[in-house]
């Protein structure tokens, strides 16, 4: 049966993480990573929601092994965390970017689609999102 240290350890590799990598999003070492792994230390609950909340892993799984590895988040979730981002950092690359995007008009989105469907589709008919 699986530990919450092999499920730790499953995300860390999922994630192509070394160890003081992963460490470093969570503020601890590689080796308080590498002691909850190998089952030395049990998963405390502040370390628990910093995996999930770092990584978007799903709780549940992480305590049980039930379920999803990844939380599944919505098309607006998406936008709103993104949204969110943008207000906490308003001189990022992003939010000015994002910014320049809101002043465009109807024909430059047509002009940027027709670029993105050559550069990812080869082609330049609409697609729609499924």
């Amino acid at each position: 049966m699986q530990t919450q240290g092999d499920r730790v350890n499953e995300v860390r590799k999922f994630l192509n993480l070394t160890l003081e990598k992963f460490g470093e999003r969570l503020g601890v070492t590689k080796t308080a990573i590498s002691r909850l792994e190998k089952g030395e230390r049990a998963l405390t609950k502040q370390m628990i929601l910093a995996i999930c909340r770092e990584y978007d892993i799903n709780e549940v799984w992480l305590r049980t092994g039930k379920g999803e590895m990844f939380v599944t988040f919505t098309r607006n979730q998406v936008i709103t965390d993104f949204a969110g981002d943008l207000i906490r950092e308003p001189e990022s690359f992003k939010a000015r970017l994002i910014e320049g995007l809101a002043k465009l008009d109807e024909s430059d989105w047509e002009d940027i689609e027709r670029v993105v469907l050559k550069i990812f589709l080869g082609k330049s008919e609409k697609f729609t999102a499924e």
